[in-house]
This record gives structure tokens, C-alpha cells and sequence, in this order.
């Protein structure tokens, strides 16, 4: 009967201690898969589309649980025009993590880009909405980007103003307040946002071209000019740049 005992004791404590390995062994895997996610979004940021998804592919094989890896996954299938992998990634991002911040702003965009405006606007509200949101400013410039694509002026301008009051310097916020402001006619509202959007990072194609726009409408012939010239001297080769038809 001893015997016995003992044999029990020592079964159990193999068992403890294979849920101990178990364990770490999925803690060290979980680490690891951290590593390459880590990686993979630097890659991303360097517009280095490859050698990203290798990593946050690997990150997934990791950790099939890794909702950062899925959100950035998505994001990255975007840059690629890969828009059924994309809804399939976010997907999986939000059936894993429903309350994750930047998921649901992620991919409450892309559902408002897809013309999913109802449902993208519920998870960007949901957004917003979260106390624990510590950079609401996001999910409200996204949010009121929806509201333009509904041509819903009024209320694309109050959420872009919101996002202004936590980041008085973001400057999607300030470029999509040309946007809105110039489409209603305000155009001299337009110009203030243009004029502080200039203090911030530099230009895009998107922002030359409106700036362009706002002063033409202004009336102010020799900014457009200028605006102009820098659309077509730093990004010859943009969408924005061909409107003007100086790509031969």
C-alpha cells in the first residue's frame, strides 16, 4: 500500500511539474511571438511590406492568440490592396479581443472605406466612447471621416473638432477641418486650419492638393501657385500631381 502512495505521489508530481514545462514553454513562445510582432511593425513603419508580414505571420504561428499581430496583420494586407485577407484579419482581431482600442478603430475604418459606414461608425463610437481611451483623437478624426463619406458635414466637423481638443496638433484632424470647411464654402476657416496645419509635420500629396484648392477659392493666386509647386517638385508621381497633368 506504501508502495502504492508513492507511486501516486510521483505521478503527480511528474504531472505538476509537465504543466510546468507546458507552461512556460507557451510563456516563452508568447515572448518570442512578442519579439516578432515588435519587429514586424518596424518593418511596416519602413514601408518594408515583406520582410513585415514574414514577422507578424511568424508571430501568429507563435501565438494564434496574438490580436496585435492580427490587427497589424490587416493593416499591412491594406497597404497590399489585399482587402478579403484584410476583413478576415481584423475578423479574427476583434473575435479575440471585442474591447481593444486600437482594433476597433482600425477597423472601424476600414469598414467605413468598404462602405460598411453603419457598422465601422458603431465600433468607432464604441471607441470613443471608452473611458480607458487614452488617445481618443483617433477614433473621433476616423469617425468624422465616415460622417464625410455620408456627406454628413455638420457632424463630421464636430468629431473632427473634438479629436482637436485632446490633440490640438494632430494633423489628420487639422487637414480633414480643410476638408470639411472647404466643401461647405467656409473657406475662410478652411485657410486658419490650412495655416496650422503648416506648423505641424511635413505636407502630403492629400494636404498640397486641398491647400491648392483653399487658396484658389480664397482668391490668393500666389499661394496656389506656391502649393502648387511643391505638389509637383516633391511628389511628381502622386495621384494628386497627375490632376494637374504634369506627368508626361
Amino acid at each position: 500500500m506504501q508502495v502504492f502512495k508513492l507511486f501516486l505521489f510521483s505521478i503527480f508530481v511528474c504531472v505538476l511539474m509537465a504543466c510546468a514545462t507546458t507552461d512556460e514553454a507557451k510563456t516563452v513562445e508568447s515572448n518570442t511571438a512578442d519579439i516578432y510582432f515588435q519587429l514586424g511593425v518596424r518593418y511596416l513603419n519602413l514601408n518594408k511590406l515583406e520582410i513585415a508580414k514574414e514577422n507578424l505571420q511568424h508571430a501568429i504561428h507563435l501565438d494564434s492568440r496574438n490580436t496585435q499581430a492580427f490587427n497589424a496583420l490587416a493593416f499591412l494586407d491594406e497597404k497590399l490592396n489585399k482587402i478579403d485577407d484584410a476583413r478576415l484579419h481584423y475578423q479574427t482581431a476583434i473575435s479575440l479581443t471585442p474591447d481593444d482600442l486600437g482594433v476597433q478603430n482600425n477597423y472601424g475604418r476600414f469598414l467605413c472605406e468598404q462602405n460598411e459606414i453603419e457598422k465601422g461608425i458603431a465600433l468607432l463610437t464604441a471607441a470613443t466612447a471608452d473611458g480607458l481611451n487614452q488617445r481618443p483623437w483617433l477614433a473621433m478624426t476616423n469617425l468624422g471621416r465616415c460622417y464625410m463619406q455620408l456627406v454628413k458635414y455638420s457632424e463630421a466637423e464636430t468629431y473632427f473638432a473634438q479629436a482637436l481638443q485632446f490633440n490640438s496638433n494632430y494633423a489628420p484632424a487639422l487637414l480633414e477641418m480643410q476638408k470639411v470647411n472647404y466643401r461647405q464654402g467656409n473657406f475662410a476657416v478652411a485657410k486658419v486650419y490650412l495655416n496650422r496645419y503648416a506648423q505641424v509635420p511635413d505636407h502630403t500629396p492629400e494636404s498640397l492638393l486641398i491647400a491648392i484648392e483653399i487658396e484658389s477659392a480664397s482668391g490668393n493666386a500666389g499661394m496656389a501657385k506656391h502649393y502648387q509647386t511643391l505638389l509637383l517638385t516633391k511628389f511628381r508621381l502622386s495621384a494628386e500631381a497627375k490632376r494637374f497633368n504634369i506627368n508626361k
